[in-house]
């Protein structure tokens, strides 16, 4: 019996057998006929591959010494490019999180010595966010690092593949999210 779960089955990746979403739509179309089955073999694959990722992600970030809230907070600032700071409203705007939840990660970063935090130049009721010296030596060497290892993830797939599957996923990111 098939558990479909990538874990336990041995499904050979040389195209020799059927991976487990192909076996879980053909047994819906089987128990369900006429059931619309399309979606299994796209979503329930990126589903276990963003787990996979997901899991690896958050034990390389920690085996680099930073959380995932942190990493977003540096990384959009340092993206900013120079002079390396961002209002905390730029900040909220671009991470997709609740300004609520930018102050958290803000206050957190600032004890930290990461950031600092300064009445903006651009308004009087705003503040900006800067990285410190530490925290640009820090997010440099975690992207690089973290960019690095992923990139060994993906590398299973020929790049012409890897633009492929970017240009396919970016279509069906701007359908879902609008």
């Amino acid at each position: 019996m098939v558990s479909n779960d990538p874990a336990t089955d041995d499904y050979p990746l040389d195209g020799t057998a059927r991976w487990p979403a192909a076996d879980i739509a053909a047994s819906w179309q089987r128990e369900l006929p006429g059931v619309r089955t399309e979606s299994i073999e796209i979503i329930t694959p990126l589903w276990r591959i963003a787990k996979v990722l997901a899991d690896d992600r958050r034990r390389t970030l920690t085996a680099l010494g930073i959380d995932s809230a942190t990493l977003d907070l540096l990384s959009v600032i340092r993206r900013s490019g120079p002079p390396y700071e961002l209002t905390t409203r730029e900040i909220t705007r671009r991470t997709l999180i609740t300004a609520g939840a930018v102050s958290q990660r803000v206050a957190r970063a600032e004890l930290a010595g990461l950031v600092a935090r300064a009445p903006s130049s651009r308004s009087r009721r705003a503040v900006s966010v800067r990285l410190t010296e530490a925290g640009h030596v820090l997010i440099e060497t975690t992207v690089r690092q973290l960019l690095d290892h992923e990139a060994d993830l993906v590398a299973a797939l020929p790049e012409q593949e890897r633009t492929e599957l970017a240009s396919s996923l970016a279509i069906l990111e701007r359908a879902l999210t609008g």
